[in-house]
């Protein structure tokens, strides 16, 4: 008998060890420079690659600034993954500079391999070869910047990597797009201006019309009431870290004692782990105005998340990511 349950129970353990989830596959878009809450959500993003929960397929600049591809390139070093490809928007504009200058202090103090956005790959190209080559249906696509590379994207066509226009590739590959992005707490809570909406808002009204998988958004209020960074800076037992010293830096030179405003990071808590148990949803239908307002218009295109958990408890998960220190492969 007790070597029957003993067999059982090394079944059970196997059972349990091969349903474990697959690491969902991510390619990162983000505008680097202009916040530091980008660097929280890298930082979170190898923290939960480290734990098995992520693959990183790409990390992705939408913004022109001279510092986005070296600061990728510093995260990607930091955090022992130098293999992921870079790319960058080889427009000249977006560019949206890093006035706190966080990003030039860690791109002269780290190691990494892209001195420059000449470097990196052109971002829609970029998209298409690592796109072209995953299963269906499989990416999730984190968008923590503006539009700009993604409808660039929509509007490609076949190449050497696919047959398929962007917008059949997108169909065909891509699982769901997370977004940090849109505002609904002004006025009657039915339009607002934000950030990453405003800066390209060609590409966001081409993406928010266009977009053909589904899209999970958080918006503005959600990483406004969620502050991190001051644990991190506080801890001592971090040292030589590009996460810390760019928080350090800006929390510095922004007289900031509180913490800042965790946007981005919260998109990539609900890419990676699921919307529940960190967040309520609503759907909500968009429309962006020409001069990048986004406002509520009829339909359920987009799932919108509210919180469930308390932007405290969300704060102490975020924070605890970003300050897991490298994996020593």
């Amino acid at each position: 008998m007790k070597k029957i349950l003993l067999v059982l129970g090394v079944a059970l353990v196997f059972l349990a060890f091969s349903q474990k989830p697959k690491p969902v596959p991510i390619i990162f878009d983000t505008d680097i420079a202009p916040d530091y809450d980008d660097v929280g959500a890298m930082a979170m993003l190898h923290a939960l690659a480290d734990k098995g929960e992520a693959t990183i397929l790409a990390t992705i600049s939408c913004n022109a600034f001279e510092t986005t591809v070296p600061t990728l390139s510093v995260l990607n070093t930091y955090f022992k993954r130098t293999a992921i490809p870079i790319g960058i928007t080889k427009k000249a504009l977006p560019n949206k500079d890093c006035s706190q200058r966080w990003a030039q202090a860690i791109n002269e103090k780290y190691p990494h391999a892209l001195r420059s956005n000449v470097a990196a790959v052109e971002a829609v190209q970029l998209y298409r070869k690592i796109l072209a080559a995953q299963p269906d249906q499989s990416v999730t696509i984190v968008s923590v910047g503006f539009f700009t590379n993604l409808a660039d994207l929509l509007e490609s066509p076949p190449d050497e990597f696919s047959t398929l226009t962007g917008k059949e590739l997108v169909t065909k590959k891509v699982k769901q797009l997370v977004s940090m992005a849109a505002r609904l707490d002004k006025n009657d809570g039915t339009e607002g201006y934000e950030f990453n909406v405003m800066v390209d808002a060609a590409a966001s009204q081409k993406v928010f019309a266009d977009w053909p998988t589904p899209v999970v958004i958080s918006g503005f209020e959600i990483g406004e009431k969620v502050l991190s960074g001051i644990r991190l800076v506080n801890n001592k037992s971090i040292t030589n870290s590009p996460v810390k010293d760019a928080y350090k830096i800006a929390l510095e030179k922004d007289k900031n004692k509180l913490g800042r405003n965790s946007w981005d990071q919260t998109a990539v808590l609900a890419a990676i782990r699921g919307i529940a148990p960190y967040f309520n949803t609503r759907k909500v239908n968009f429309a962006v105005a020409d001069d990048g307002k986004n406002v509520l218009i009829p339909g359920d295109k987009f799932t919108y998340l509210t919180f469930r958990k308390s932007p405290a408890e969300i704060a102490t998960i975020i924070e605890d990511l970003m300050m897991k220190q490298p994996t020593k492969f």
